[in-house]
């Protein structure tokens, strides 16, 4: 990935600045503690609490938790070499507590891979949900208010077809018996312990349940399909769709994201589950006509499969009217929009 200075980021950080205005006075002279500091969420993090930081004159400062300091510092130096940014190595199951008190913790350390939850699921089970416990310890014995869960909107399990759109108070699961739900039993096990650390004192549990995104530093390479169509477009190859296209999904721009992670932590009622997302869907392959025809690509599109007549297409779109009417958030920055961002960031 490239390295990307804040400044090529500014007007995304603007952004979030105008859209978070009256959250940030009570981080001023504080500590905050992430997880997964070096991963897309992480960077979209610490990238406006540095911004926010320096606009602010907060005197903030951040700690984040990354296997890979010298990876951090190769793929953020401008964020690493902040003097408000420390560097602190560890596994998210089993890091040694730094000392001093942390008045928030952000638990975004968990990796989306769709190659680790086939290859080896039990790694990925256990780095969520004992890494979901050890950062909660660590936030009931460091003197922490507030804890943000970057859970997910899988936790549903499968949306059926007469849903369009999936609110909070769904009470679907997914199969526990099937493998391939590991991700998500992940997450509705790490939901539980924030609800359970909860009531042994006063720490705040805020859960946000993310979905679907698009942005500077989200994978090209990966399993997220606007990012493989945006790297298609980008190294001129032909835009090739896996399936058979029908699936609907729906984006949220990162600098959206990171306002809605912000506002969540510092003004979300406890347990109280927020869906963080878009609900502006489309099919798959309408998707990749959007990127082709908003970059301005002759690249053809290719679809690995025929969609089966009269199958419902599947669904992954959540409702976000809980998110617009408690805490007033809403999407800014639209799909094509998102997508040339993405991409210009990236061609640099």
């Amino acid at each position: 990935m490239r390295t990307v200075h804040m400044s090529k980021l500014i007007s995304d950080l603007e952004l979030v600045a105008a859209n978070t205005q009256g959250l940030w006075d009570e981080l001023r002279g504080e500590r905050l503690f992430i997880t997964g500091g070096t991963g897309f969420f992480g960077c979209w993090l610490v990238e406006s609490f540095c911004f926010l930081n320096h606009l602010l004159g907060l005197g903030a400062e951040v700690t984040l938790l990354t296997r890979n300091p010298q990876a951090f510092v190769q793929k953020c130096p401008h964020l690493a070499s902040d003097p408000s940014v420390r560097l602190h190595m560890g596994d998210v199951r089993s890091f040694v507590f730094p000392d001093g008190e942390y008045k928030y913790v952000i638990h975004a350390a968990t990796e989306a891979s769709a190659k680790q939850a086939d290859e080896a699921p039990l790694e990925m089970l256990s780095t969520i949900i004992a890494g979901t416990e050890r950062a909660l310890e660590f936030a009931v014995t460091h003197g922490a208010g507030k804890f943000l869960l970057t859970s997910s909107g899988a936790v549903y399990g499968r949306q059926p077809p007469n849903l369009t759109h999936v609110p909070e108070s769904y009470i679907g699961a997914p199969d526990p018996l099937d493998p391939a739900n590991v991700y998500a039993e992940g997450k509705r096990t790490a939901e539980l312990l924030c609800a359970l650390y909860q009531k042994t004192g006063s720490l705040e549990c805020k859960i946000a349940r993310c979905w679907a995104f698009c942005g500077p530093h989200l994978p090209l390479d990966q399993h997220f399909a606007i990012g493989n169509f945006i790297g298609d477009v980008l190294a001129g190859r032909p835009i090739q769709i896996q399936g058979d296209g029908t699936p609907r999904r729906s984006y949220l721009y990162a600098a959206d994201l990171a306002v809605w992670l912000w506002t969540i932590l510092f003004r979300g009622p406890a347990l109280v589950p927020f869906n963080v997302g878009s609900a502006h869907d489309l099919s798959i392959f309408e998707l990749a006509q959007i990127v082709s025809r908003t970059l301005d690509s002759k690249s053809k599109i290719y679809v690995a499969r025929e969609a089966v007549p009269g199958v419902a297409p599947s669904r992954y779109v959540p409702s976000v009217d809980r998110a617009h009417k408690v805490l007033g958030l809403n999407e800014t920055v639209g799909l094509e929009e998102s997508i040339r961002r993405t991409a210009k960031w990236y061609a640099k």
